[in-house]
């Protein structure tokens, strides 16, 4: 192509992001050139270790290119929305490796933060909006069941200690809450009538 063209590095934050979704490599490094350090940071702050705060990074950057396309400046600057992204991804990394067992009582403020979150308004992500609500109707016990699986990666057993029910109540608690999620979030572009 000849001709004029303005400098990748002048061009405003948001033009780069619409670059970014269309897959322009020019724009997508120039985009994580910007931010690589400020996202880093973020990741950094909240991981105290540098290797997770790396793959943290790395996929904010993802989730970016994944989410460009539905971005609203009405709602935050590209780097509000970006450093919003790497922090809750840092807190869910943080949340991962934790070994020990979530309390019961804490799950019910849990369940308020997994339903009602204002990083929902930062990415926009209709989908995640439509499983929260999906979650937060069904019943409290098969939600939090459904959460200490889902979020905090507990076995079936650990959620029957932790909750103080059978081994078969749990694993109930669990097939019913994702057969509800099933049926609510079916979706036919998934082509997931069948299943």
């Amino acid at each position: 192509m000849s001709g004029f063209r303005f400098p990748v590095g002048r061009l405003p934050d948001e033009a780069l992001l619409s670059g970014l979704a269309t897959g322009d490599p020019e724009l997508a490094v120039t985009f994580v050139r910007r931010f690589q350090h400020r996202v880093f940071g973020v990741a950094m702050a909240v991981t105290r270790d540098p290797q997770l705060a790396e793959d943290i990074a790395q996929q904010t950057f993802e989730r970016a290119w994944r989410h460009a396309q539905i971005y609203d400046s009405r709602r935050g600057s590209v780097t509000t929305w970006l450093t919003t992204i790497a922090h809750n991804l840092a807190i869910d990394a943080v949340r991962a490796r934790r070994t020990e067992p979530v309390a019961p009582e804490d799950l019910d403020a849990l369940l308020g933060v997994v339903t009602e979150t204002p990083e929902r308004w930062a990415l926009v992500d209709e989908a995640s909006a439509q499983l929260r609500a999906a979650v937060a109707r069904l019943p409290r016990e098969q939600a939090r069941a459904l959460v200490m699986a889902g979020i905090y990666g507990m076995t079936a057993q650990q959620i029957a200690d932790a909750e103080a029910i059978p081994l078969g109540t749990a694993k109930t608690r669990i097939r019913a809450a994702m057969a509800k999620l099933r049926t609510t979030l079916g979706s036919p572009e998934r082509g997931g009538h069948g299943q």
